[in-house]
């Protein structure tokens, strides 16, 4: 009986011993990669610079690649190995600047860039997390309403110059006919006296 028991104790604590060790090792081995996204939904203007932002974590080297999707379908943004190379896509070449920590910033964003943007974060030993982001691109209405207000100005002030040249111009001709009346009222005298002296 007394055998049994300390079998069992020893059983016990060798599987005790066992589990520490493989948990042990579990932490110690690289592997898992975790990702946050902060900002799953942004809303953005014609011509800004947006902030794709995220924050991946791993024990081994991570390679971050982003894709665009949209209804003019997929395109690849950029793909790099954390501390080697970057290979951003000739679509994207002088609009994208990439950080260690996986965010992206795209510069002068147009309509064509709204859609899902998919992250996804490989770790060396083959592990992945993925991430997205719904980016919603707007066009500036004010700058249409300030075109008109400015449209509308520029008429009403030629169309005040062209009321002010109308009137001068119907001013010296009123005074053209009055001289030209009395020039003719007053050479109808002449002659009328004329007239009268023969």
């Amino acid at each position: 009986m007394r055998s049994l028991r300390s079998c069992r104790r020893r059983g016990a604590i060798v599987g005790t011993v066992t589990l520490c060790l493989a948990a042990g090792w579990a932490l110690q081995t690289p592997g898992g990669v975790s990702l946050i996204v902060p900002q799953p939904n942004i809303n953005a203007t014609v011509a800004q610079n947006i902030l794709l932002s995220v924050e991946y974590s791993c024990r081994g080297i991570a390679t971050v690649e982003w894709k665009h999707v949209s209804s003019w379908g997929t395109t690849k943004i950029v793909e790099w190995k954390s501390g080697n190379y970057i290979n951003i896509s000739s679509a994207y070449k002088d609009r994208v600047t990439t950080f260690e920590n996986g965010s992206i910033q795209l510069l002068n964003v147009g309509m064509r860039d709204a859609g899902y943007y998919f992250i996804t974060v490989t770790e060396e030993y083959g592990t992945n997390t993925y991430g997205t982001i719904i980016l919603n691109v707007y066009e500036i209405i004010y700058e249409d309403l300030h075109f008109v207000v400015v449209l509308f100005v520029f008429l009403a002030a030629v169309s005040a110059i062209l009321i002010c040249f109308m009137w001068l111009c119907n001013k010296s001709l009123y005074l053209f006919q009055k001289k030209t009346h009395k020039l003719t009222a007053s050479t109808t005298e002449e002659i009328e006296l004329e007239t009268i002296e023969c």
